[in-house]
């Protein structure tokens, strides 16, 4: 049985969210804001933080993927859901579960620019910047998290533990590793 190491509780997630969300409502009043939902581990997060905001919010989802069922990014993104809101002049907030490698997301980056937005930023709810290999800005982050393969509040391993309400270090024994 893997074992799951408490790191965030509850209490600890939603706190943040909301004092992270008064930022973005204020940084983006009087702004046209796309919420844009990366899948499927952003879901749980980006459904707090829209809700604590106080100003009105297009959202939409984008589903990449570079991680299949290991515990490692494979390196290689794949993109497998595109946007259906226009973006042209528009600002574009990606909500992101978690940033690692950064890799991803300067992919998305990228990708979104190209449908000419006004701006484009990021909001994740777990900075692994150590682990950084892309060149990328974070413009808003509620928790940094140095080590450990995390799962619960939407993050998952081989599709498990999104439902889990903190966050938690799980430790693969020998034989559970891919």
């Amino acid at each position: 049985m893997p074992e799951l190491i408490p790191v965030l509780s509850k209490e600890d997630i939603h706190k943040r969210v909301s004092v992270v969300a008064r930022k973005i409502s204020s940084d983006y009043r009087n702004h046209e804001l796309v919420v844009l939902g990366v899948l499927k581990g952003a879901f749980i997060f980006l459904s707090d933080l829209v809700r604590h905001l106080t100003i009105p919010v297009k959202v939409d989802f984008i589903r990449l993927s570079s991680y299949g069922s290991g515990t490692v990014s494979s390196g290689k993104i794949k993109l497998t859901q595109k946007i259906e809101i226009d973006l042209k002049n528009k600002d574009v907030l990606i909500v992101e579960d978690i940033v690692d490698t950064g890799l991803t997301l300067a992919y998305l980056v990228e990708y979104l620019n190209s449908f000419d937005p006004k701006s484009v930023k990021i909001c994740t709810l777990l900075d692994k910047y150590e682990r950084r290999k892309a060149d990328i800005k974070i413009d808003y982050t509620c928790h940094v998290i140095h080590e450990g393969f995390l799962v619960g509040y939407g993050l998952d391993y081989a599709e498990k533990y999104r439902n889990l309400p903190g966050i938690y270090h799980l430790q693969l024994n020998s034989e559970e590793r891919p």
